[in-house]
């Protein structure tokens, strides 16, 4: 697989919403997209349910790592005990693509991919996962899917039905995974996920200092052959050297800070160590001596 750079944040694919046939908003919700934009509201739980249901579409589809593999070994070691953060249950899972990327969903589900832990440490991964986080819980991922209904024809949709509408179609959904593809987090959005990073980091006892190498890192690939390409996908994001001089600044002030040297990245499973089953006991030939 041809190796793509992909900026780090939420990240669907069309198919994974094009075979779906999924009750997952509320009747409130969906009364109020038949009355138009001006009644639409969209809560944590609609948000949630449709997260749902996509993550595990995209899981369907994607090399998910099995639980012996030693990707998903070394994310759940980092991440086993960040199970839940500010009252947001999370899940791990690693696809194993070379894709540079990590998105998370707005029910609590991300997302790595393996190319991003082939080049980043796990304190540089914690860091990037630890931003990711940040967009669940401050209701970045709901306010994504919020505006992909809002930009897309759904509202058409809605409109012509009577009364409620109880059931998605696959169609309705593929118009939302277009959407969501397009979606970008504003640059205020980003900059409070990166703090988030840095806060998570020092309050789990981590080296803050990887935040800062972790954007160095992105940084570099901006600027390596496929800039353009990194150049066009990072438009919505702060800049990387930014984000980077910004966490280093933070350290400083916290009297943290130290030039962070990349550790070594394993991802492949421990070898197994089989142990030999002890030799069983011969018994002693006796001999009787003739008198």
């Amino acid at each position: 697989m041809k190796k793509k750079l992909i900026v780090l944040g939420i990240l669907f694919a069309a198919f994974g919403f094009t075979k779906m046939n999924a009750q997952i908003l509320s009747d409130k919700t969906m009364g109020a997209l038949g009355k138009g934009v001006s009644g639409f509201t969209f809560s944590d739980a609609d948000a949630a349910a449709l997260a749902k249901e996509s993550i595990a579409e995209m899981d369907a589809n994607n090399p998910v790592a099995a639980a012996t593999d030693g990707y998903s070994i070394r994310l759940n070691r980092l991440f086993g005990k960040h199970t839940s953060s500010e009252g947001v249950t999370l899940n791990y899972k690693v696809y194993l693509v070379k894709d540079i990327n990590a998105f998370a969903c707005a029910d609590g589900s991300v997302r790595v991919f393996a190319g991003l832990m082939d080049i980043m440490d796990d304190n540089e991964l914690l860091a990037v996962i630890g931003h990711e986080i940040g967009h669940v819980v401050n209701h970045d991922t709901r306010d994504a899917i919020k505006a992909a209904y809002k930009k897309e024809a759904l509202l058409d949709a809605a409109s012509s039905q009577s009364g409620k509408i109880e059931t998605l179609t696959g169609s309705q959904l593929g118009k939302i995974g277009s959407a969501m593809i397009d979606s970008k987090h504003s640059r205020k959005q980003e900059s409070q996920a990166d703090t988030f990073s840095y806060d998570f980091m020092k309050k789990n006892g981590y080296d803050v200092n990887a935040v800062e190498s972790a954007f160095r890192i992105l940084q570099n690939l901006s600027e390596s052959a496929e800039a353009s390409f990194i150049t066009k996908m990072m438009s919505s994001h702060p800049d990387s050297g930014k984000r980077a001089d910004d966490a280093k600044k933070r350290a400083v002030k916290d009297g943290l800070y130290k030039e962070y040297i990349q550790q070594k990245i394993v991802n492949t499973a421990p070898a197994k160590t089989t142990t030999k089953a002890p030799a069983k006991a011969t018994a002693k030939k006796t001999t009787t001596k003739k008198k």
